[in-house]
């Protein structure tokens, strides 16, 4: 049993790496939204194509990922992400060397292109290295890793690229086109370095991996059958699969308007960009400790579905405060919305696939493409907060749905046996 639990210490630290490196990476999009504004003289709705574009990857990739991994296996799939990855934060250069808008895009979703072959590998990779009992509290050690590394890479980017936002802003009102263009241009060469950077450390990972201890592990086979005598012939007439889609596809939704909005709307509430830069750090931080909360509570003191229906009730709470208070308490609530967040995509996984035997594969790889939701939704609160009828704040509301859809889902959907 020692020796056992030594041999997984290894695997479990470089995917525990790995897990850091999707939450450095994927919620440097907080920053890079109001970074992108400024350079590329966006308006809300456009700023946040920065989401649809990293997010929407997940859903065009999420069944061709399978395919590469079943050609490659586990490790040399997770060693192809981070390559994949590179040359998306490489495209990053001429991007900001020519400041198009439509390349940095592009950029994003070769890096969620990466991103989907990455977690496709190392998402079920966890969970059978070890005993099943212990796979959620090494799911949940694999989160606080991904959401740490979220709340540092705000930070670290603002410091780098918006480092005097303030200033910098204030002084565009004052210069004529060509002189405005030139201070533009200078502001979008500013993310070559890190990226740059970025690109050395992916690939040197990839090599990492490569030439790991990481061993190739076959998931055991589902059965022909989830529930006796089932004889279903889709996984389309599983309404917990179909249903638990829509509640990932609500789930990243709010995750993301949450964590990708948060700088933008403080400005909009009177607040420095140079501080505004980093309140996605307080909406991962929150997300943290609801990760913490998890571990503790699950499922000694609570199950996974009341989880989800707390988590719910409490998005529900403190959508509707952030959009009757204002300034600093406002950014509050929404920063909250993280504590709210934390548990629901653990929470909905398992109750989707639950029962569905030979389609867990291929419900597995639909629940992963209702990641659109992080594509779609943010649009949905740009397109809102940029008409005078709503604005920033109440823009909100658009949470306030699909909260109460994870309420449904928690309560009623996932026991929905047949359509």
């Amino acid at each position: 049993m020692a020796s056992n639990k030594q041999s997984s210490i290894i695997p479990i630290t470089i995917i525990g790496i790995l897990f850091f490196i999707f939450g450095f990476v994927t919620w440097l999009n907080g920053t890079l939204i109001p970074y992108l504004k400024i350079a590329c003289e966006l308006n809300t709705f456009q700023s946040l194509l920065v989401a649809f574009a990293f997010y929407i990857s997940y859903f065009v990739m999420a069944l061709p990922s399978s395919w590469i991994l079943q050609k490659t296996g586990f490790k040399n799939g997770m060693m192809l992400g981070l390559i994949v990855m590179a040359i998306g934060t490489l495209l990053f250069i001429p991007a900001a060397n020519s400041r198009e808008y439509g390349l940095f895009l592009l950029g994003l979703f070769v890096i969620g292109t990466g991103l989907s072959i990455l977690q496709t590998a190392s998402n079920p990779y966890i969970t059978i290295l070890g005993p099943i009992e212990s796979a959620a509290k090494r799911i949940s050690i694999m989160g606080i890793c991904n959401k740490v590394a979220g709340a540092i890479a705000p930070i670290i980017l603002g410091a780098i690229v918006l480092a005097d936002a303030d200033t910098f802003v204030a002084d565009l009102a004052g210069l004529d086109a060509v002189e405005k263009a030139a201070r533009l241009d200078e502001l979008a060469r500013r993310v070559i370095a890190p990226y740059m950077m970025m690109t050395a450390v992916l690939v040197a990972l990839a090599l990492f991996v490569r030439f790991s201890p990481l061993q190739e592990i076959e998931p055991e086979e589902e059965s022909a059958e989830g529930i006796a005598g089932d004889t279903r012939s889709s996984v389309f007439q599983y309404p917990n699969l179909v249903l638990g889609v829509l509640a990932i596809f609500c789930c990243v939704g709010v995750e993301v308007i949450a964590g990708d909005t948060i700088g933008g709307y403080g400005t909009t509430q009177g607040i420095a960009l140079s501080e505004a830069k980093n309140f996605t750090s307080f909406t991962l931080s929150a997300m943290v400790v609801g990760y913490i909360i998890g571990i503790l509570a699950i499922p000694k003191y609570i199950s996974q579905s009341k989880a989800l229906s707390i988590s719910a009730v409490l998005g529900i709470l403190f959508a509707i405060m952030a959009i009757l208070s204002n300034g600093y308490n406002s950014v509050l609530f929404i920063a909250l919305l993280g504590l709210a967040n934390a548990l629901v995509w653990p929470a909905i996984w398992p109750l989707a696939i639950q029962g569905l035997g030979k389609f867990t594969k291929t419900g597995s790889a639909m629940l992963i493409m209702g990641i659109a939701g992080g594509a779609i939704m943010p649009l949905v609160y740009g397109a809102f907060a940029d008409m005078p009828a709503f604005g920033p704040k109440l823009a909100y509301i658009v949470l306030v749905p699909l909260y109460l859809f994870l309420l449904f889902f928690s309560e009623k959907g996932h026991k929905i046996a047949r359509w």
